[in-house]
């Protein structure tokens, strides 16, 4: 009967995980095409935070952040905080930063999941969004 209720519960639950972007991302190469790493995103605070958990190539691995001019000069590419303040905005999470490890660029960003929720896309942008470019993650198996 427990192992019943939690199913249930789970069955419930599973629409709500599905809609947020908390959780594992892969992320795909803009020119290649192929995974390049893992993005972790958490919220804290009710905003939503993105870190690097896994790096594909060893050699990129063992790189730092040398090009940027934060915090985070100087810092592993593996751990390195790459999504910072991202805040609830309608269907959407906006008003955060993105970090681009390899020029230590920031630019604003959004974060919109498509309605089935197992595709992310981060809009980095200067000025308004129209002038940006746009990458979609794929979520992670739990």
């Amino acid at each position: 009967m427990k192992r019943l209720a939690g199913l249930l519960l789970l069955a419930l639950c599973a629409p709500a995980f599905a809609a947020s972007p908390v959780g594992s991302w892969r992320t795909i190469d803009d020119k290649t095409g192929k995974e390049r790493s893992m993005v972790r995103i958490v919220e804290r605070g009710g905003m939503l935070y993105g870190s690097v958990v896994s790096i594909l190539d060893p050699a990129d691995a063992a790189k730092t952040c040398d090009k940027c001019e934060d915090d985070r000069k100087g810092k592993p590419s593996l751990g390195l905080e790459v999504i910072r303040d991202m805040k609830p905005d309608g269907d959407r999470w906006a008003d955060g930063t993105v970090l681009d490890p390899e020029t230590g660029s920031i630019y604003h960003g959004t974060i919109r999941l498509e309605p089935d929720g197992q595709h992310l896309v981060l809009r980095g942008y200067i000025g308004i969004p129209l002038f940006g470019r746009s990458q979609t993650w794929l979520r992670a198996e739990p």
